[in-house]
């Protein structure tokens, strides 16, 4: 078992308070939106032991080491050889702490078939994996989950077109009319497909003016609109405005969580999570962003389909276990909620684990965590759990 030291990504949408809030530190000034817990080659955490075959440097400080160069000198020693026989030597899943202080990109996730397929395809047109222009960074999907820490906003799939055809004509923005009448007058998928690929594919001068006038009615009616005001605020004349106004708007309570699976459009608003995810870069933005946006492979990406955003909620088990269910095979994630003086909770697994504190201070084998503080637990190494306080586990799906 190892304790982690983990990067913080300061993107520009992230909170400058939540994640120092949640360690006890002070705030930088900057946005810390990201702490990455995992074997991302972006930005993998560190451990003091070495990789198998090399010595530690001598000092006076221990030296760190890459967690992805430790997995890689012993795969089946670190992940357990089921682990390794179904998605190589690697960790198959990315932990995070997310606290959105702004509105991240509306996006989309390809499954995996899609992610295979267009992966091979810019690598046989020569397209640069780093090319700004370039939408498929791997050749794998990326399903996700956040779970709230912290009262969380956010969208998660198209709402009924009916719907989405009311909110905007509550607006009164008469350029809005044909979007109305579109969502309106087709089957549901259709009226989906439509006018998404109007408003993606709109002058971009014309669009800016109606997104200004939309925000500007969303700020007067405020209630159920005051979101899309909200996020015209960060993303003045982006017609992921009006993309965003297509999608179900979900508040979750501490505990609460979803599941957002290939073809899935989302966004995150506002909060702090603990994020798991299928370890892979490939994102397919809607709008909300100055990135490169590829309508064509997002069109056929996206799930047209109306949708329950589906709120899910942990399933508690007699061993003090508390699962989030989902169709997910890189990943699952756990709670334990670990009473003062209650038997330790025991947590040995055949698959690799990643350990959080989030509140309290959880004892974990010889080590004490923190709120914000992690471990690294090789598949089938003994681990023991004792709180008081919350820790969070990330793991292989069985």
């Amino acid at each position: 078992m190892d304790r982690l030291s983990n990067t913080v990504r300061p993107y520009a949408w992230g909170s400058t308070t939540a994640i120092p809030a949640l360690l006890g530190t002070a705030p930088t000034g900057e946005p810390q939106a990201e702490m990455w817990m995992g074997a991302h080659p972006g930005a993998p955490s560190r451990i003091t032991r070495p990789a198998e075959g090399t010595a530690p440097t001598t000092g006076t400080a221990p030296t760190e080491f890459p967690l992805t160069d430790v997995i890689a000198a012993d795969p089946e020693g670190e992940l357990g050889a089921a682990t390794v026989a179904r998605y190589g030597p690697r960790l198959p899943f990315l932990l995070k702490l997310l606290a959105a202080g702004a509105p991240l990109s509306l996006q989309v996730h390809p499954d995996l078939d899609q992610a295979r397929e267009g992966y091979a395809d810019e690598e046989a047109r020569g397209v640069p994996v780093d090319a700004p222009h370039r939408t498929y960074k791997d050749a794998n999907h990326k399903p996700e989950l956040i779970c709230a820490l912290t009262p969380f906003d956010g969208l998660c799939g198209f709402r009924r077109p009916t719907e989405a055809a009311d909110a905007m004509e509550a607006l009164g923005v008469d350029s809005l009319k044909p979007y109305v009448d579109l969502l309106r007058a087709h089957p549901e998928e259709a009226a989906l497909r439509e006018v998404l690929t109007a408003i993606l594919g709109a002058d971009p001068a014309e669009m800016a003016d109606t997104v200004a006038e939309a925000a500007a009615a969303a700020e007067r009616l405020g209630g159920a609109h005051a979101p899309y005001a909200r996020i015209a605020h960060h993303y003045p004349g982006d017609p992921g405005v009006l993309a965003a106004m297509l999608l179900n708007y979900v508040q979750l309570q501490p505990g609460e969580a979803l599941f957002l699976g290939a073809g899935v459009p989302h966004a995150y608003l506002d909060g702090l999570g603990v994020e798991i995810m299928a370890n892979s870069d490939n994102v397919l933005r809607c709008g909300l962003t100055p990135k490169h946006i590829d309508v064509p492979e997002l069109l056929r990406i996206v799930r047209f389909e109306a949708t329950d955003p589906g709120v899910l909620r942990p399933e508690a088990s007699p061993s003090g276990e508390e699962r989030y269910e989902t169709p997910a095979d890189e990943f699952a994630l756990s709670r334990y909620t670990l009473a003062p003086g209650a038997a330790p909770a025991e947590l040995t697994v055949p698959t690799p684990q990643i350990l959080l504190c989030t509140a309290g201070t959880v004892r974990v084998g010889a080590l004490d965590l923190t709120p914000g503080q992690s471990v690294y637990v090789p598949a089938a190494e003994a681990v023991e759990a004792t709180g008081p306080g919350t820790l969070f586990r990330a793991t292989v799906a069985a």
